[in-house]
């Protein structure tokens, strides 16, 4: 069980990382801007979409069903039959109790009632399965990237982003003058179809006036060493370490008035939306502490004012550590860029483009890498050894029976 152990911890650290992301798109996009204090109830519907999952796929094929019924520390009272029961119950009832949960998650005076009621409760059926599917994609890209980047000798980092409605294509602009300011050349490709799935599903679940709001196709930025894969709810970046640190600090830079939040929570968001309207604005007639208005006509904004009640709204703000760090990180970059009299998000780091030196590590390419049967063998190798594992577990427990 060693082996199974390790690679289900490997899915778990991966979905951990991509669960709060993709969970805040997928809220924005069913729900709209959710209160920290109801994101609780956002985890509660993934844990339990993910939960179904397990239910429905050992309840549909009977050896995986034994193996999870074999995980269940159960005594000698309760039999395997009843276990196996128990999973089929669970699967017909955690879908409702997760469109039970959504009604909480929406403000109260925008919750369903009567006969809508009853629809939300049966929308968690559809709701389970798509953000079940959902992690499970993401888990599966999770690991061929990460043997795909393993033969490369690559590093990678994530950035956490909420892509707004309907703002998938100037982020993706706006990523791609960040790129190329920093001396990273990348161009436009098609990222993966099977990546566009869970997207069209919420898209599905939540209906047509938001299925619109759902990119059609998602986009790569390709350079030499380097690619920075745009997701709804992700920033992947892959490279060569030198490349994806600059590639990390422009977008940490640059990105401060694009279509995307940087945290999920309602009150968080609200800073966020504060600070872009600051970031916006540009200097009016070179006036210290004061900015003219982002649409030109209304009067100009009070910089140190606005600083000051964002200051005092940042010394109260009840959300998690993480959010706040991201919110008084752009509070300090708006205010030094006003200072220095420059568009927020304009300047990079260090300067203009430069040109890379070679990684101290070695900056390995494609032909440099480990020849392509290589990460196939290593996956193989690694399925048929966690399947002897799972068939050894089944065994061993017959014969205990």
């Amino acid at each position: 069980m060693a082996i199974l152990a390790g690679l289900l911890g490997f899915i778990g650290r991966f979905a951990g990382k991509v669960l709060t992301t993709t969970l805040g798109w997928a809220s924005t996009l069913l729900f709209g801007r959710v209160p920290d204090d109801r994101q609780v109830v956002l985890a509660l519907i993934t844990f339990g979409s993910v939960v179904w999952a397990a239910l429905v796929i050992g309840v549909v094929l009977p050896y995986v069903g034994a193996f999870l019924v074999a995980a269940v520390p159960a005594t000698d009272i309760v039999s395997e039959d009843w276990l196996r029961l128990g999973m089929l119950i669970g699967a017909l009832v955690v879908p409702a109790v997760v469109g039970i949960a959504s009604i909480f998650v929406v403000e109260p005076a925008k919750r369903p009632k009567g006969v809508a009621i009853l629809a939300q409760v049966l929308r968690g059926y559809p709701l389970s399965a798509a953000l079940a599917v959902t992690l499970v994609l993401l888990a599966l890209v999770g690991i061929a990237r990460f043997i795909h980047h393993l033969a490369l000798r690559w590093s990678d980092a994530h950035v956490a982003v909420v892509v707004r409605p309907g703002g998938y294509e100037r982020v993706v602009a706006d990523l791609e003058r960040a790129l190329d300011d920093a001396g990273l050349a990348v161009d436009r490709r098609s990222a993966p179809s099977v990546l566009a799935i869970p997207g069209r599903m919420l898209g599905a679940v939540a209906g047509s006036g938001v299925r619109s709001l759902v990119p059609e196709k998602l986009v790569q930025l390709v350079g030499e060493g380097l690619e920075v894969g745009l997701y709804p709810s992700d920033i992947a970046i892959s490279g060569a370490k030198l490349r994806v640190a600059r590639a990390r600090a422009a977008i940490a830079s640059r990105l401060v008035a694009t279509a995307a939040w940087m945290t999920t929570s309602a009150e968080a968001q609200d800073i966020e939306a504060r600070l872009g309207r600051l970031a916006a604005a540009r200097t009016a007639g070179g006036a210290p502490g004061a900015a003219a208005a982002s649409d030109g006509d209304a009067a100009p904004v009070d910089v140190a004012g606005e600083l000051r009640s964002i200051d005092e709204a940042l010394a109260v703000l009840a959300v998690p550590h993480d959010e706040w760090e991201v919110l008084y990180r752009q509070r300090l970059q708006v205010e030094r860029d006003l200072l220095a009299g420059s568009l927020p998000g304009a300047a990079f780091p260090g300067g203009g483009p430069k040109t890379l030196a070679p990684d101290r590590n070695g900056h390995r390419t494609e032909a440099d890498a480990l020849p392509d049967w290589v990460p196939a063998v290593i996956a193989a190798s690694g399925l048929v050894l966690t399947a002897a594992d799972v068939a050894l577990a089944l065994a061993e427990r017959r014969h205990r029976s």
